[in-house]
């Protein structure tokens, strides 16, 4: 048969027809699927399904309309119906009506979901948690907790790391967002709701999963869903050797990258093939590291930290160049250091060694970079050579919400206060449920005394973890300095929980009794401040901060006899302490206090002037306010009013408001012996600094 006469043939079997006919139809019935499955919830494998079904279709119906003619007698092959008598009743133009038909429901379908569909999607996708009106990225992951299925319910560490590891390979792809694990841990493995955790978070998918593991065996589910649509997209069970935990983690990693269609760089493609470490039993001595810390960073104990850092050196001892345990073991230092008990200088240089040493042997380790830029930040406050170890860990990792919380906090410091809240904003659209951030900027608006914007972020940090000190305490200092009434923190300090408020603001006498004690001090309740010294974590505390936070509140009640025998147990205390940590800004602010109760003026001051000196306000912004602040509070109380005067003048013009404010000032009782005076006076009415 030559060319002309086949398609002529083609023509005369109504070929041509059934392909227009069936290619309108089939999108007619796409069109179905792809815009109305979805608004009635129907899971995207079937629209999946039926496309592919109209796909396999089209060959076997063109080879139909060769083969076989409709005809008054029902369906016959052509050559019969060649041979049967030319009707009347035979419609020749029937399909013609079908592709009109066709055409116009396939447009309607079309214009239907082109204008609802974005308003469905919009609706969807503004996650109640982040700003309004902000879309979800469709290249976006959360990396929920992993389940422990292993008989050996102490294993959730192990689980636990499976989790981490593989979100922190998703981390360094430019191309995708990635949740933090802070906001993930606050999940279930597998919540029910998974389209109010796409809102919350702001993303679409989300991965699930559950290890199990037994002597040198692990199973390793996952499953990758569509977190708006809670549609499976694939779903994947790894049975291998523990040795291969790391592939395992890599190839999880891959196919989520390949499924959201990420492009990787080449050096996003070695991060994700990278095994930390090519001995096991290190790994998940690391692993017990990495769990005791996530503790540490929660409770802020020195024991959780020292804990994290005996699991850390034992990896480090089976394996001396794993340099992530070298970094997380110098982070776990330095927050320790930072957060809850001074190291030496000998021990901080030793963790400074150890951030270089992991920089050394994994130049393109985020978390070495971070260990040393903390390095740089907790033991020197060196803010430039910070900043750049921070940038390079983001470089590295793009979606590290850590490294830019410090690059903020760094900011902060610096006394960049615009760009500190845009920066710490951002790290919270990577960790959206991270209430230590959250209370980040909440504290950063006390500072520029902006009290009804604290307020809010406090709140929105206590929804998600009522037990985050940074949120509680803004938000009883946004309480009292709206409101103008000691009465109303007190109302609020009662609905909190019981043993959380150790932890002091950067301010003054209260970095030593601590943030429940001062907000009975300020409502003159000084019998239930004394109260609090002797119960909850105050009363495991140190010693020489308890007896000097007792003398301290004796004295402001006026009770200056009842306040000398505490006070001098916390001076010896305080002295030895201060041989071995001579830069323990806390030690120091309760030993002036504890000589100032002494009747020890002139050591009261002395010490007081020598914080002002280590760190004054140029170099640190934040805690340097609360030295001025706190040297102001002893020259009050020992006669140097004027001086006591100017420096609260100062403190009011700068955005110091978590150490002083016009309404704190009134009634601080700390102020009581100058608040006759004309200068103190005119302060009262003057105009205080707010806003950036």
């Amino acid at each position: 048969m030559s060319q002309r006469n086949f398609f002529a043939e083609l023509k005369r079997r109504n070929v041509y027809k059934v392909a227009v006919a069936y290619a309108v139809v089939g999108w007619v019935i796409a069109q179905i699927a792809t815009q109305i499955f979805p608004f009635l919830e129907i899971p995207n494998w079937i629209v999946r399904l039926v496309i592919l079904l109209i796909a396999i279709g089209f060959p076997i119906a063109l080879v139909i309309a060769w083969a076989f003619e409709a005809t008054p007698e029902g369906i016959k092959r052509t050559e019969v119906a060649d041979e049967m008598p030319a009707t009347k009743a035979r419609k020749k133009h029937a399909w013609i009506y079908i592709v009109v038909i066709g055409a116009a429901i396939s447009v309607a379908l079309f214009l239907l979901g082109r204008y609802t569909a974005a308003p469905r999607q919009n609706a969807s996708a503004a996650p109640t948690e982040l700003a309004a009106g902000s879309s979800i990225p469709k290249k976006s992951i959360a990396v929920l907790p992993f389940e422990n299925l292993s008989d050996d319910k102490g294993a959730a560490y192990f689980a636990e790391g499976i989790q981490d590891e593989i979100l922190t390979k998703l981390a360094s792809i430019a191309d995708l967002k990635v949740i933090s694990r802070t906001s993930t841990a606050k999940y279930k493995s597998k919540p029910e709701d998974l389209k109010t955790v796409s809102q919350q978070l702001g993303v679409a998918t989300v991965l699930e999963g559950s290890v199990q593991k037994a002597r040198d065996k692990v199973r390793v589910n996952v499953q990758l869903i569509d977190a708006r649509a809670d549609s499976h997209l694939w779903a994947k069970t790894y049975d291998r050797d523990l040795a291969d935990v790391f592939a395992i983690q890599s190839e999880v990693a891959q196919e989520i990258a390949d499924s959201l269609k990420a492009k990787l760089s080449p050096t996003e493609a070695n991060t994700m093939a990278r095994a930390p470490t090519n001995d096991m039993e290190a790994y998940d001595l690391f692993l017990k590291g990495e769990f005791e810390q996530r503790v540490a960073n929660s409770n802020f104990q020195a024991e959780s930290f020292d804990q994290a850092t005996r699991w850390y050196k034992a990896a480090i001892a089976r394996d001396p160049n794993f340099a992530l345990a070298i970094a997380q073991l110098a982070i776990c230092q330095l927050r320790r250091h930072w957060l809850s008990d001074p190291l030496t200088d000998a021990e901080v240089m030793e963790a400074g060694r150890l951030a270089n040493q992991a920089v050394t042997l994994a130049p393109d380790l985020a978390q070495a970079h971070v260990a040393a830029g903390l390095f740089h930040y907790y033991g020197f406050r060196e803010y430039d050579q910070a900043l750049t170890e921070f940038e390079r860990a983001l470089q590295l990792q793009p979606n590290n919400a850590l490294a830019l919380s410090f690059i903020a906090f760094v900011h902060r410091r610096q006394g960049k206060w615009d760009l500190t809240l845009d920066e710490l904003k951002k790290s919270i659209e990577l960790d959206p449920r991270d209430p230590y951030t959250i209370g980040g900027v909440a504290e950063t608006d006390i500072f520029l005394r902006r009290w009804k914007e604290a307020e809010d972020f406090a709140r929105r940090g206590l929804t998600i973890d009522p037990h985050e000190s940074t949120c509680m305490r803004m938000l009883l200092l946004s309480s009292l300095n709206q409101t103008g009434n000691a009465q109303e923190p007190l109302r609020l300090l009662a609905t909190f929980p019981p043993d959380d408020l150790l932890l002091p603001n950067t301010g003054m006498f209260d970095m030593v009794i601590g943030t429940r004690g001062e907000t009975f001090v300020l409502a003159r309740d000084f019998k239930a401040a004394l109260k609090a010294c002797e119960t909850g974590t105050m009363a495991t505390t140190n010693e020489w901060q308890r007896f000097a936070a007792k003398a301290g509140i004796r004295l402001l009640a006026g009770d200056v006899a009842g306040a000398q025998p505490d006070a001098e147990k916390a001076r010896e205390l305080l002295e030895t302490r201060l041989r071995e940590h001579p830069q323990d800004f806390r030690a120091l602010r309760a030993l002036s206090w504890a000589y100032l109760a002494l009747n020890r003026n002139a050591d009261a001051i002395n010490i007081a002037r020598r914080e002002v000196e280590l760190l004054p306000l140029e170099k640190d912004a934040v805690l340097g306010s609360g030295n001025l602040a706190a040297l102001a509070e002893i020259q009050a109380r020992t006669g140097a009013t004027s001086d006591a005067v100017g420096n609260l003048r100062h403190l009011l013009s700068i955005p110091a408001g978590e150490t002083v404010s016009i309404v704190r000032l009134k009634i601080d009782p700390v102020w009581d012996p100058i608040r006759n005076d004309p200068g103190f006076q005119q302060l009262l009415t003057a105009q205080e600094h707010v806003g950036p």
